[in-house]
């Protein structure tokens, strides 16, 4: 299965080629598909949806509007006064009990 070739026409591919009459071993060489694959395509089923990943939590969750409040407030402020990330990170720490892991920005390669 080509890239720019959907599992849809590559079903209709299958199915044209299949009535044309090559075997299925053939058309499993020619598409480059298992043979459940040819199997569905010649019974007239349907390519399954796409599942969607599931959306994982993070441990910055709770703390995004704290976060944005801090932003905020700094937006007046002078350009030399402002938060850093790690200047963030150190408050949601010490103010506010946070939990999240370290990245250690200067750990050497």
């Amino acid at each position: 299965m080509g890239k720019s070739q959907s599992k849809v026409d590559l079903y209709a591919a299958i199915r044209r080629d299949h009535r044309g009459g090559l075997l299925l071993r053939a058309l499993q060489r020619k598409y480059n598909v298992s043979w459940r694959t040819v199997r569905r395509a010649v019974d007239g089923q349907w390519p399954e949806e796409r599942r969607k990943p599931r959306q994982r939590e993070s441990r910055l969750d709770p703390y995004k509007p704290l976060i944005d409040d801090i932003l905020w407030a700094d937006v007046d402020a002078p350009a030399k006064q402002r938060h850093t990330a790690q200047r963030i990170f150190d408050r949601l720490v010490d103010e506010y009990g946070a939990s999240t892991s370290r990245i250690p920005w200067s750990a050497p390669m």
